[in-house]
């Protein structure tokens, strides 16, 4: 089983009004790509169960982790309900880290995901929400 994440409802809701149900960005919002890259640290997480409701597209919702002992800089990836399912690769994470810091909202979308062994393999496109 996965560790859970509280999530903000409030912030789920700022990052869904600026997405239509295809989860497209809607005329004249600020949604910025930022970039493409995989969740680290699945490995260490039971997603057995997690990973057949994961769907492309799936908003990803990002959370700082700043008394992480290990990096700083953390934020941890999880779905919409909390589930956690990792965290943006520690070379990646510096510059969104002080922009969360900041107040910015970045979030995330699932792009594909697979097996490679044991290891889930989860690919992700990072948005910035300029409000």
């Amino acid at each position: 089983m996965t560790s859970l994440v509280k999530i903000d409802p409030s912030l789920i809701a700022i990052i869904r009004k600026s997405l239509d149900r295809n989860g497209l960005p809607m005329p004249f919002v600020e949604e910025i790509y930022l970039l493409k890259t995989h969740i680290a640290g699945t490995t260490f997480l039971d997603l057995d169960e997690v990973e057949p409701k994961l769907k492309d597209q799936d908003l990803l919702i990002f959370k700082r982790e700043t008394k992480n002992k290990v990096d700083k800089l953390a934020i941890i990836i999880a779905t919409e309900n909390g589930q956690k399912l990792g965290y943006i690769p520690r070379d990646q994470n510096p510059i969104m880290a002080r922009l969360m810091d900041a107040g910015k909202i970045i979030f995330g979308k699932l792009e594909k995901k697979e097996w490679v062994n044991s290891w889930l393999k989860l690919n992700i496109r990072i948005y910035l929400r300029d409000l």
